[in-house]
């Protein structure tokens, strides 16, 4: 039963409640989310620990003229739902629903749209500026969490806040977690402040000093029980230019509500400090917020169980299991992880080689360059990254990478699409932006025994090599557990037909041999975007009619770009079809109906061909369809 929450349509209706009634709104909230995320999955403890610290933003801040600026986005669950999405939770994260993060065009509440980390300092600072430059009264908070704090460009925009006279709200949510568990001097730093021996120290000679001033002592006794927090005279945040005030306890509303309510008053920069809990209200999530930080569908009453039957062995996993190998057998191989532990598979890893294990934090350009040092020293870099976050770190794998000739392995989970995380996670521009730089290579293995032997074959080059695999499980291949190599820039004739030859980058290789099976069509598994294995192109080239490229990637400057810049320069001309990601942002939702949607799935590969090679097709197929053939 949720009366309260019932009644809640907008924030304005929040700020009609009572100060009473606020806890009850919070305790019906979180149990709304415990059940609506068990029938969706998504992200889960970092919500549970955002509940009262959203509900009173939202009763304090007169939103949406007042600016909530989210860090990350994967905490706004109870934001979503106290701004009149409650509805639409059963939609979360699916195709055509909800995202998982503020997005924009979803909600004008959603003021800044989110997905990776560190953003929103930047972002409210603009907007604090703006209003202004535009004469206009409104507040702009930015909510960011510790383990967003150890990126650079979180204190690239403090240093740019601290020295204005805007009036803007930097809030530290503080759950001592980000994904993996937190790292870094910062971690401990904030620990210190939390520890309690400066506020103990404070305290006793604020009691020394106004002791003899009994209505000044009641005074401070009441303020320091209605805020809970503590004052310290010299943060590493005053040093910024801001106001520091806390710690507080991000779950008490009692302390929450009049804080910020003073803040509202405050005029300059200011740096709110709160504690919460991720998983708080659930004590299963409480217990293990890692395993309930992104959990598929659970019945809240039992929890997460294990699966009856063992899944198939994910990319992510035959990554973490070569990597031990190889480890074993180089012992100069580091591995490198900005706070990605899990979701890279590098848990086995960190636990063997703990001091070839560096987790930098949320610190991507830091994370390659850090690499690149290791390099110059001769220790041969591992760097575990997603697709996506190597974006963040493009000038440094250009100037202090690749320009320096450095070797290393690019580790690129998460490469094309994600699903339920949307176009903020899609690692579809990775061959695109890679393949313009040079010393750099590119490995688009098709399967999970392709992407061991690719990560082997890229560990042994003296230059970096990008090795890009999906999210999930592949095909299914029987793996090979030794460190046995492919061929560097080679490919293969995977089956023989004839008029139409595909050319499949990756693991849209299967769906692209299932298509060829009704067009009587050659297929290729062409392994490397860079550099293209120019010898069997033209080899096809010159014995097809047609040629189809097949990636799980951009279009614009990706591999079937490649394959014409080759054929152009050694003058071929051969009628080319590039399937792959258009010129658009592809939605959240199932990764296999995306795939349906773009035509990259069998029927939509086999459907494109006939469309655009129909005369070759049925002239083939009247031919015959017996010379089918199937090769390695």
């Amino acid at each position: 039963m949720t009366p309260l929450l019932d009644s809640i349509q907008s924030p304005e209706d929040v700020r009609r409640l009572s100060l009473q009634q606020l806890p009850a709104l919070a305790g019906e909230l979180r149990h709304f989310l415990i059940e609506s995320v068990g029938k969706t999955g998504g992200h889960f403890s970092s919500n549970l620990g955002t509940v009262e610290l959203t509900v009173a933003l939202h009763y304090v801040f007169n939103t949406p003229h007042d600016r909530l600026v989210w860090d990350v986005g994967h905490q706004t669950y109870p934001h979503k739902i106290l701004t009149g999405r409650r509805g639409q939770m059963g939609s979360l994260r699916q195709l055509g629903g909800l995202a998982g993060f503020p997005k924009r065009d979803e909600s004008e509440y959603d003021n800044f749209g989110t997905a990776h980390s560190s953003t929103s300092i930047s972002a409210a600072l603009g907007m604090a500026m703006a209003a202004k430059q535009k004469g206009e009264h409104r507040h702009s908070v930015a909510i960011i969490g510790d383990g967003a704090m150890t990126a650079g460009m979180a204190f690239e925009a403090m240093n740019n806040a601290g020295v204005s006279d805007c009036n803007m709200l930097v809030i530290l949510n503080d759950n001592d977690m980000s994904i993996s568990p937190p790292v870094g001097a910062l971690n401990r730093y904030l620990a210190q402040l939390m520890s309690g021996r400066f506020y103990t120290a404070a305290k006793e000679v604020g009691r020394q000093v106004l002791k003899n001033a009994p209505p000044l002592f009641e005074l401070a006794k009441r303020l320091e029980h209605q805020t809970k927090g503590l004052i310290l005279p010299a943060t590493l945040f005053e040093k910024f230019g801001f106001n520091y005030i806390g710690p507080i306890d991000g779950h008490d509303l009692d302390a929450l509500i009049p804080t910020l309510q003073n803040i509202k008053n405050l005029s300059g920069p200011q740096f709110l400090h709160v504690v919460t809990r991720k998983g708080q209200g659930y004590r299963l999530a409480e217990a293990d917020p890692v395993a309930y930080h992104g959990p598929g569908k659970f019945d809240p009453k039992v929890g997460l169980v294990a699966p009856m039957t063992a899944p198939k062995q994910t990319f992510s996993q035959v990554f973490g299991n070569w990597l031990c190998d190889m480890a074993a057998h180089d012992p100069k191989l580091v591995a490198i992880t900005p706070a990605m532990r899990e979701g890279s598979g590098m848990v086995e890893f960190h636990r063997r080689f703990p001091d070839r294990y560096h987790d930098v934090g949320i610190a991507e350009q830091h994370a390659l360059t850090f690499a690149a040092g290791l390099a110059c020293e001769g220790l041969k870099p591992v760097v575990a990254i997603y697709s996506t976050f190597l974006q963040r770190a493009y000038d440094q794998l250009i100037h202090d990478v690749a320009l320096q000739k450095l070797p290393m392995v690019l580790a690129l989970d998460r490469a094309g699409i994600v699903g339920a995380d949307g176009p903020t996670h899609a690692g579809v521009y990775d061959i695109a932006f890679l393949r313009c730089i040079p010393q750099v290579s590119i490995a688009c293995p098709a399967d999970e025994n392709e992407c061991r032997m690719l990560l082997s074959t890229a560990h042994a080059q003296d230059h970096t090599v990008a090795v890009r695999y999906p999210r999930g499980a592949g095909a299914g291949t029987p793996l090979k557990n030794d460190l046995s190599m492919l061929p560097f820039g080679k490919g293969e004739i995977r089956q023989q037909g004839q008029g139409v030859a595909i050319l499949a980058f990756g693991t849209l290789l299967y769906p692209a041999l299932q298509a060829a099976k009704s067009l009587n069509a050659t297929v290729v598994n062409m392994r490397w975007a860079k550099p293209l294995d120019t010898e069997l192109l033209l080899q096809i080239a010159g014995s097809h009619q047609a040629l189809v490229t097949v990636e799980e990637g951009a279009l614009m400057g990706g591999a079937g770009s490649a394959v014409l810049e080759a054929l152009q320069d050694a003058g071929v001309t051969v009628p080319v079809l590039r399937l792959g990601v258009p010129d658009v942002f592809t939605d959240h939702g199932d990764p296999l109906k995306i795939l349906s949607q773009l035509g990259l799935d069998a029927a939509g590969i086999e459907q494109s061909i006939r469309l655009r090679f129909a005369p070759i097709i049925s002239i083939d197929a009247a031919a015959s369809t017996k010379g089918l053939k199937l090769v390695g």
